[in-house]
């Protein structure tokens, strides 16, 4: 069983010093289900607008002020503000002047696993069927059936493509 963990926001900040930025706190242990993080950005400071796509976000304001832009429309913050980020909408943070402290939540990503994945496209043809089997020079045109450099036809074609016939 996991024990209940107990922080101090005051704590936190008092032992990062100042013009320290990043996360300041983050829950830790293997097994839980929720993901938090205290975070600290600096004075005009924020990110480019991105999109989460895989969860929603709860967003706190602990400490300063600044901007929230959600697709597209603008939020002021200040402390006690508390909003929640659906996945798939664009966000951007920008600090205001005194700097910004967040409290971010959100139910914990699914981890990095390895394995083959599915393309959402049928990938190009690899271009290596364009190499010569006897010179192996690789053919500058996309669509060469002879090499440029020895003469030979290049058979190694997928289906569907040029003729593979030598022209009299």
């Amino acid at each position: 069983m996991r024990e209940a963990e107990f922080v101090t926001v005051a704590g936190l900040v008092a032992a990062v010093a100042q013009g320290e930025s990043g996360a300041l706190w983050r829950l830790e242990g293997a097994d839980r289900q929720l993901d938090a993080n205290l975070v600290r950005h600096l004075p005009g400071t924020g990110g480019a607008a991105y999109v989460e796509d895989e969860v929603d976000v709860m967003l706190v304001v602990v400490g300063g002020g600044g901007t929230l832009t959600v697709d597209g429309a603008k939020s002021p913050l200040d402390p006690g503000f508390i909003g929640l980020l659906p996945r798939g909408a664009s966000r951007a943070l920008l600090a205001g002047p005194e700097g910004l402290l967040v409290l971010t939540v959100h139910h914990r990503r699914r981890g990095m696993s390895i394995g083959r994945t599915t393309p959402a496209v049928e990938p190009e043809p690899c271009p290596l069927h364009l190499v010569c089997g006897r010179c192996h020079r690789h053919a500058i045109e996309a669509d060469a059936r002879y090499c440029s450099g020895c003469g030979t036809a290049l058979t190694d074609r997928p289906e569907g493509r040029l003729s593979r016939t030598k022209p009299a």
